[in-house]
């Protein structure tokens, strides 16, 4: 099944690098663009793409907004450069399959767009670490850093090198960053990733992250 798109940008230059990566991948095609929320909610409704990708600050009607409204009908992973806490909350309660960070990079979009068709939510790793932290009553940044410890190696299925990715992993982190950082292919990173996923039984990596703070593997210095 190919994967059709509508991306919602105020902003060309971001609409046109979006196409070229979606465009890029075999089993997706962009079959819209709108420059602002009214436009897009028109053309969602016309075109009935599998998913919208929405910014949120967008004229005429905002990207939480058209989320709501598209709610039941499409799919709407919202893309911005503003990662305020209110505005996930609302962007998933109004019915966002996804939030994710612009600077998060292109492999975390198409994951994204992916994990909104199978019926999932992947939420940036980088929101992740904070929400997660707060919820551990463990500081992101700052403050007091120290962490439980973390479980014996023997308490869970990773290898050490596969502990290394997960940290990674929970810094939010892209495959190519994890390479850069553990001197390795990003393809490699790829692979270790996956096989994290199927050993823990989690879908993303946002799933990894979550483990990762619940066993006191990621380390809030390491935020």
């Amino acid at each position: 099944m190919t994967i059709r798109i509508l991306i919602a940008d105020d902003q060309a230059d971001i609409r046109s690098g979006f196409r070229l990566i979606l465009d890029s991948q075999p089993d997706m095609t962009v079959v819209g663009e709108a420059a602002d929320g009214q436009s897009a909610l028109a053309l969602a409704r016309e075109l009935r793409p599998d998913v919208v990708l929405a910014d949120i600050r967008m004229p005429r009607l905002d990207g939480l907004e058209l989320t709501r409204q598209l709610a039941g009908q499409t799919r709407v992973v919202v893309v911005t450069t503003f990662d305020l806490d209110e505005y996930v909350q609302t962007a998933l309660v109004n019915g966002a399959c996804g939030f994710l960070l612009k600077r998060s990079g292109p492999a975390l979009l198409i994951e994204g767009v992916r994990a909104a068709v199978q019926g999932d939510t992947l939420i940036s790793p980088q929101i992740t670490v904070r929400l997660l932290s707060r919820l551990t009553g463990q500081p992101a940044r700052g403050g007091d850093s120290r962490m439980p410890a973390g479980p014996p190696p023997s308490a869970h299925p990773l290898t050490e090198r596969e502990v290394e990715i997960v940290r990674l992993v929970a810094r939010g982190l892209t495959n190519a960053e994890i390479g850069a950082e553990l001197f390795i292919s990003a393809g490699t990173a790829k692979t270790h990733i996956a096989n994290v996923q199927a050993k823990l039984g989690v879908r993303n990596r946002v799933g990894i992250a979550a483990w990762a703070w619940a066993q006191g593997v990621a380390r809030a210095e390491d935020a």
